[in-house]
Parts: structure tokens; sequence; C-alpha cells
């Protein structure tokens, strides 16, 4: 059964999908009164809903199941260095397929440009479809931290563990089961470029802890995908 978003705010009777989802449901999918389909909210709950009637762009449902998942106990974050790049989208949208509880931006000394202030509304469409695709139910917080590397170590104050992917060769090869242990933790990434070493020393004195991916030097959305795959085949494992 096909999963489309509704919005939080809009989690109530009378059940209505409009706007792009209605649009989606209805044309692409081609979904008619009396089909069934399935909705989510972006933060656990869900449910089964049955088309009573139908028009261009808007349906009105009757709800058949409704159910509220539990928030997972081990909530992986990353921070990452902020990128001028056209694979940020793709990114965005397999973090959410792997399970990311958070996505935050920030400008590290090698980020190409300034991050915007505030999330762009492409970044969430994409989460979306990540959602969509991979039946997460659990629409990650996402957002920009200001201040640079002095924001971003006072941001990590609020998290059980802090990790900083590091190339240098004495940094630990990380443990899967630490990224996925209970808790929430925040695993920095820095841009394309890689850290300076005064950012590194920075981190780590701010109590963050250098690990290793292994041998090569990755992408910055390459070693971020890295993070939170092990993590999922963590979590899969038990």
């Amino acid at each position: 059964m096909r999963l489309f978003y509704l919005e939080p705010e809009r989690w109530a009777e009378p059940w209505v999908l409009d706007g792009p989802e209605a649009r989606h449901a209805l044309k692409a999918v081609r979904l008619g009164v009396g089909d069934e389909l399935r909705l989510f909210d972006g933060c656990g709950r869900e449910g089964e809903f049955r088309i009573v009637q139908a028009g261009k762009d808007r349906a009105e449902l009757e709800a058949l199941e409704l159910r509220q998942a539990e928030p997972p106990l081990a909530q992986i974050h990353l921070a990452l260095g902020w990128s001028r790049q056209a694979r940020r989208s793709w990114l965005l949208e397999k973090a959410v397929e792997l399970g990311a509880a958070g996505l935050w931006f920030w400008r590290a000394e090698r980020s190409q440009g300034d991050p915007p202030d505030e999330p762009k509304e492409g970044w969430f469409a994409k989460m979306v479809a990540g959602a969509k695709q991979s039946g997460n139910l659990f629409l990650p917080e996402s957002g920009v931290i200001a201040n640079g590397l002095d924001g971003l170590v006072e941001f990590g104050r609020g998290f059980d563990r802090r990790r900083l992917c590091s190339e240098a060769a004495k940094a630990p090869l990380v443990r899967p089961v630490d990224l996925a242990a209970q808790g929430r933790i925040l695993v920095v990434v820095g841009p394309e470029g890689g850290l300076t070493d005064q950012e590194t020393a920075a981190l780590k004195s701010g109590g963050f802890m250098a690990v290793s991916l292994g041998q090569g030097v990755l992408r910055w959305e390459t070693a971020a995908l890295a993070a939170l795959g092990l993590a999922f085949w963590a979590r899969a494992k038990g």
C-alpha cells in the first residue's frame, strides 16, 4: 500500500489529503474512490485510509486504522560541514532511508560559501521522499547551526555522545555498535577539503572523539552515509 505524507498539524478529522501529495496519489498512482492508502505524519503516526471523495488535487478520506510508533531509542544526528554541491539533495533523501534522526549544517573554514540562515523548503521535500521510499515514519530534525565552529561545539553539548569523523592515522576505527547505542549521538563530517587542524583540535577539546571510517579519503556525502550505514546495520543486527 503506497505511503503518503500528511502534516502533523492536520492529523485529525476531517481527513483530507491535498496539494502535491494528493496529485501524486490521484494522478501518478491513479488511486480513486474506494481505493486504500497509508498516511504518515513524520512524527511516528501512521494509518490506513479509504478514499471517499476525489477531486483534481484533493482527496477526502475515511480512517480505517490509526497507529502510533515509538521513537527509536538510538538516534544518530549528523553535523555536516557546508558544501555547495548538487549531491546534497541526494544525501538528504538517502539519510532518511538510513534512519538519520537529525541533519544539521554548519559553516566550516573550508566550506564553499555560507549556508542559509534557515533550512530550504526543498530540503524537506527530499526528506519526505526518502521516508516514503523506505517506510521510515520519523522525519529527522534539521537545521543550520549558527556561529560556525563555536556554535557546533555548543550545539554538541546537548548530546549523549559526540564523534568526529577523522582521516588522522591515529584515529581509532569506529565501532558500529557505538553509533547505534541507545541515546543521542552527534557525528561531525567535514566539508569538501576536510577540517583544518585547528578545527579538529577545537572539537576534541569540546568533547568530540575522533574516529575513522576506514582506509581512504571519502567525499563528505560518502562519509555521512557510511556513518549512517554502519548504524543502520548495527541496529538491524541487534
